[in-house]
């Protein structure tokens, strides 16, 4: 996540309801117009299956209340819209509540394509269908609960789970590689990518995906594939603090990046 952003969040009032103008309502119309052909293509049916139960609207964003109402009654967990940047132990800490904080503005239009921070179409579109999974839910809330737990060192160790599996995880179904994380979705050039082949392609291994790299504003050289929701189960299930301890001991996994060159 960018450590400084040009967008400033935007506060709920006391239902906790947000006041998008129309051409806010138009971006998230135009978004979703864009990228629903492509999900419905491309993306694993734990997915598509959320993203049917939840209806969101598509001609204006969604309200967090109306989506919480939904995943509340699905697997108990709800959103709350937080300014664009929160910090690693208030991001881990409403995980393990069951609360996904959700950053509340949208993309201006040069943004459309890509923004580099994570915006409510991402948050909405992105997140809230896979938690209405009880196996995705559930280790959302496991990686919250670790994030609780761990040194301020090892967030950096534990955010990497939450990167190859929930932002950018994949999924083989019925022989075919399918996307499964929320940043493929909200995305219209790596959704695509990802399940292209051309991407290194590994199987998920929890001390493996701790120990490799990432960059936020690239598309990853490397994803890591499920091949049942039993694989987040087991992984929710494991000692992720003994598992960071392993990985720290092994080392980091050399980049397949480039470094980021200074703007």
């Amino acid at each position: 996540m960018p450590k400084s952003t040009e967008y400033a969040a935007k506060v709920a009032d006391d239902r906790g309801f947000i006041a998008y103008d129309a051409e806010e309502d138009a971006v998230w119309r135009d978004l979703m117009a864009q990228q629903l052909p492509a999900v419905r293509d491309r993306m694993a049916s734990p997915y598509l299956r959320g993203l049917d139960l939840l209806d969101l609207p598509q001609d204006r964003v969604p309200q967090c209340p109306e989506v919480s109402a939904k995943l509340g009654a699905l697997t108990g967990w709800r959103v709350e819209p937080v300014p664009a940047l929160i910090g690693f132990g208030r991001f881990f800490g409403m995980l393990a509540d069951r609360t996904f904080p959700a950053a509340s503005f949208i993309r201006k239009r040069k943004h459309f394509d890509y923004i580099e921070e994570p915006d409510i179409f991402h948050e909405i579109f992105g997140h809230t269908p896979l938690l209405t999974d009880p196996a995705f839910a559930a280790f959302s809330q496991a990686i919250g609960a670790a994030g609780t737990r761990c040194d301020k060192a090892d967030y950096a160790w534990l955010i990497r789970l939450y990167w190859f599996s929930i932002e950018f995880g994949l999924m083989r179904e019925d022989g075919q590689l399918k996307a499964l994380g929320s940043g493929l979705a909200s995305s219209v050039t790596e959704l695509p990518w990802a399940i292209s082949g051309q991407a290194e392609q590994r199987p998920f291994d929890v001390i493996d995906i701790l120990r490799t790299p990432y960059r936020i504003d690239i598309h990853q050289p490397v994803y890591f594939v499920i091949d049942d929701l039993d694989d987040l189960f087991a992984a929710a299930r494991r000692d992720l603090l003994a598992d960071i301890a392993q990985a720290r001991a092994l080392g980091l996994h050399a980049p397949k990046y480039p470094p980021k060159t200074a703007a």
